[in-house]
């Protein structure tokens, strides 16, 4: 697996140097279509599934994360046969333990090849191997069987799909080109099972699931971004991130509210400001991360807790990524608290794409 994956790396190491026009743009005032938008997009450079959320159980609180990658590898479009690497499919999960204090996670990579690993057009159907997200009818399910864990989840939309940006084309640079398509769907209901060292056990929930597909890299200064969704105590969706460059300033952010009357408001540049209050210095890596940002939106604060310290991720062996991936807690304006999950990433070195 090792090998394989540093295979599948080679490959994607080729897209940095694929001319962007090679790909199908993402353009502003396209009007983002359900279930369409829902299923894969081919055409683009890179596409992600993204979900996260907190559950309570009979034996304490988690969190976990389920994503799948999307790569389209344009190098390997003329090459003959049914295994050449032409999509190729990553996938990391992980759970994390409150009240042991310990993260598992595990990763898979591999590419696009007939029923057993893939991604369908006009619906959310995503499989690698044993690893799935599909939606059942208006809702999601998904099944990780991985090392030390298992997840088995019923995600359940009580909202209408959050459209990020300007109605679903979300600026990632100073470049109208450096944008993805970007749909958030927050407040998910969740109930199944999660087994942890083979015991299983019965759980229920609020998630957060981010679907999004570009075609064009980070400018060429950006190293990481910092990225904070979470599910408001009073059906309110908050989702801020910034791209970064070397010194830590911003290339570009943004922050996007929709409060329980679906009222939307935004904000960026200047305006949203990430103040690191604590950071934690992995003992296996040796990477700082500002775990516990203080997040300025509009000249008001939100403060970012997460439930645990070390929730690192070490995704070098599928996507070439270390990175913090955590459950945390907000507390903002007027009383305002949350659940969600921040991301941070590019502290150890610039991320690949």
């Amino acid at each position: 697996m090792r090998l394989f994956s540093l295979g599948v790396l080679g490959a994607v190491s080729v897209l940095s140097v694929t001319p962007l026009w090679a790909f199908d743009p993402v353009m502003p005032g396209k009007d983002l279509s359900f279930p369409r938008d829902y299923g894969a997009h081919p055409g683009h450079r890179i596409e992600w599934w993204y979900v996260t959320g907190q559950l309570e159980s009979a034996q304490g609180p988690l969190g976990f994360q389920v994503t799948f990658f999307r790569v389209r590898n344009k190098e390997a479009e003329n090459l003959p046969g049914r295994f050449s690497p032409r999509q190729l499919l990553f996938a990391h999960a992980a759970v994390t333990d409150i009240a042991a204090g310990k993260l598992r996670h595990d990763q898979r990579a591999a590419r696009l090849l007939g029923g057993l690993v893939y991604t369908r057009e006009g619906e959310t159907d995503v499989r690698l191997d044993d690893w799935t997200l599909r939606r059942d009818g208006a809702s999601y399910r998904t099944r990780i069987d991985a090392d030390g864990f298992a997840m088995e989840l019923l995600l359940t939309p009580t909202q209408a799909p959050l459209l990020q940006g300007d109605g679903g084309f979300s600026r990632k640079g100073p470049r109208p080109e450096q944008a993805s398509y970007y749909y958030s769907e927050p407040h998910l209901e969740v109930t199944g099972r999660v087994a942890l060292e083979g015991r299983d056990r019965a759980v229920r929930g609020r998630a957060w699931l981010d679907h999004e597909w570009s075609s064009e890299l980070l400018a060429a200064e950006a190293t990481g971004w910092d990225w904070l969704g979470a599910n408001l105590e009073d059906d309110g969706a908050l989702t801020v991130f910034r791209v970064r460059d070397a010194k830590g300033g911003s290339v570009w952010a943004t922050a996007l509210h929709r409060d329980a009357a679906g009222v939307i408001r935004r904000w960026s540049g200047a305006d949203v400001t990430f103040v690191p209050q604590r950071r934690w210095t992995s003992s296996r890596t040796g990477v700082s991360y500002p775990v516990a940002p203080r997040i300025e939106i509009g000249g008001e604060a939100w403060n970012v807790t997460p439930l645990i310290d070390d929730q690192e991720l070490d995704a070098r062996a599928s996507t070439g990524t270390l990175y913090w991936e955590g459950a945390v807690r907000v507390a903002g304006p007027r009383g305002a608290q949350g659940r969600g999950y921040l991301e941070l990433t590019g502290y150890s070195e610039r991320v690949p794409f």
